[in-house]
């Protein structure tokens, strides 16, 4: 199949992939949109909420309509990295035996990731980046596609651990929850507490979303698009050369390179299901917020005065 043919077959693919997530999921389509850019694209995504907005079952829905194996891991204070990755035991013949962990599936749903401390965090990192894990000096490689979608309640500090910025930088989308609108409230309401229970249709195997990866880097770029990605990242760091007062005065750490790579992946994504063939500036604008969010680190200025990173981005944009 050409490139141009598999862009419009993705469109299609996609919109019904929507409708079916839809049939669990009310509302919240742009939380759905990016989660869903994050996997054409191979990256993971952060889910950052209060309590009670399914953000549990929007990961748990999207698993199961792209017919991908789905593990939840709940993060507690007492949770070890074995707990994570697995362990090797002995068995009758007193020999040891690797027994994975909930890390080897396709979607991993990494709940309350800021409840555990740093040591089992990092228990990740090398799955999220290497796609595989390494045990008393053997190396275990992942299932493909595999994504890590994290969730993070802003509210409860208490009893928690904020994720490094290695960690951080890690994710490819930092996504922000809203509460739904009173309509889609009402909705929610109506459809849980009756006894209708929809049923999920997978839409795509495991090849195809590795196929729409591999479609999607593919994808050529204009010199002027990466252009602008850069220096848009380059723009929020205030020690470089030609930093804007307004970030000199409230950032205290701007984004790296590999917000640089993210944006322009997650253009070439957001204009391949828009049915375009190339991406522009805007598909770089229309990523830039999920991308940047928890890559720019405001000082305590900006925090006295109540700017938020999105303020930041969005001057900036």
């Amino acid at each position: 199949m050409s490139d141009v043919l598999a862009i419009k077959n993705l469109v299609e693919k996609n919109k019904a992939l929507k409708q079916e997530i839809a049939k669990i999921i009310i509302g919240q389509e742009e939380v759905v949109d990016q989660v869903l850019l994050s996997i054409y694209t191979g990256g993971h995504s952060l889910l950052i909420g209060v309590p009670g907005l399914a953000k549990t079952l929007m990961v748990n829905t999207i698993a199961s309509a792209l017919g991908l194996g789905f593990k939840r891991i709940q993060f507690t204070p007492d949770l070890m990295p074995s707990d994570i990755l697995g362990s090797e035991v002995l068995d009758q013949n007193r020999n040891f035996k690797f027994i994975k962990g909930p890390i080897f599936s396709n979607i991993i749903l990494a709940d309350e990731i800021n409840r555990t401390p740093p040591k089992t965090q990092a228990a990740l990192l090398e799955a999220m980046q290497e796609r595989a894990v390494t045990i008393a000096g053997n190396q275990y490689k992942l299932d493909l596609p595999y994504f890590v979608l994290a969730t993070q309640n802003p509210i409860e500090q208490e009893g928690t651990y904020p994720l490094p910025e290695a960690q951080l930088d890690r994710f490819m989308f930092a996504i922000e929850l809203k509460y739904p609108s009173i309509e889609e409230e009402i909705k929610v309401v109506k459809e849980t507490t009756s006894d209708f229970q929809p049923e999920i249709v997978p839409l795509f195997t495991p090849k195809e979303i590795l196929d729409i990866q591999h479609l999607v880097r593919r994808i050529p770029v204009p010199d002027k698009v990466v252009e602008y990605a850069v220096k848009l990242v380059n723009s929020t760091r205030p020690n470089q050369e030609g930093a804007s007062e307004f970030v000199k005065q409230f950032v205290d750490w701007g984004a790296g390179p590999r917000a640089s790579q993210n944006l322009i992946l997650g253009a070439k994504a957001h204009s391949a299901v828009n049915g375009k063939f190339s991406p522009d500036i805007e598909d770089v604008k229309a990523v830039s917020m999920g991308i940047l969010r928890h890559r720019i680190i405001k000082n305590y200025k900006a925090e006295a005065e109540g700017i938020s990173e999105e303020d930041i981005i969005r001057k900036l944009l």
